[in-house]
């Protein structure tokens, strides 16, 4: 009879499954991470559905005043303390921009917000700017050569960002009175999305998220 093969130590047992465990454990971190790092959806996916969305909320830290003209009230209750919550803004139309000094598409969108800004403001809009994973004296410096004169706010990470659904920058969104997402465009905003956007936060009307210009990813 062939002679039976040595049955493996109870140590061995052990270790093989603590090896085992180990494997799953590093692939649950893993996909754990993945997921973390990866973009909501949950914005884009209501607009395509044609329905306005309240956004995750923020809590940041004044980068500029900037000069709010008829909405100094507004912007003074909210930046009180030097640092803005979302909620602190409703009531008046909000357009987001995503941004940062190092990101080239954001500075061919620049003067086009400017633009925008001084049209917007006579109408009660206001234009909002999210400075993310920049130097403070970095992001001032571009604001001041694209004379971008509305608010900005900052955070020097980049999870509000990917809370909000943002692939990259820049990112705009358009907020209701109501605090909702009524509109999203991914990448440099052009005159005509711009507009489309206003009108879409003045009215509260949803509309579908648009693909616009370049983009930098994240760092």
């Amino acid at each position: 009879m062939p002679a039976e093969a040595p049955r493996p130590s109870a140590w061995a047992r052990v270790l093989r499954a603590a090896g085992a465990l180990a494997a799953v454990g590093f692939l649950a971190l893993l996909v754990y991470g993945v997921a973390a790092q990866a973009p909501d959806r949950t914005i884009d996916d209501a607009l395509a559905g044609s329905h306005a969305v309240v956004p995750p909320g923020f809590r940041l830290a004044v980068l500029t005043d900037g000069r709010p003209g008829r909405l100094q009230p507004v912007w003074r209750r909210a930046s009180a303390d030097h640092v803005v919550t979302l909620g602190e803004l409703r009531g008046t139309p909000v357009i987001l921009n995503i941004w940062a000094s190092w990101c080239d598409p954001c500075r061919q969108e620049a003067r086009l917000l400017q633009r925008g800004w001084e049209a917007g403001r006579a109408k009660g809009v206001l234009f909002l700017g999210l400075n993310m994973e920049d130097a403070r004296e970095d992001a001032r410096a571009f604001l001041r050569a694209f004379h971008q004169d509305y608010p900005h706010v900052r955070d020097p990470t980049k999870d509000t960002a990917r809370r909000w659904g943002a692939t990259g920058i820049p990112e705009t969104f358009f907020i209701s009175r109501q605090g909702k997402v009524v509109g999203h465009v991914i990448g440099a905003v052009d005159r005509r999305q711009l507009a489309a956007g206003v009108q879409a936060a003045l009215a509260g009307r949803p509309q579908a998220a648009d693909q616009g210009g370049d983009q930098r990813p994240p760092r």
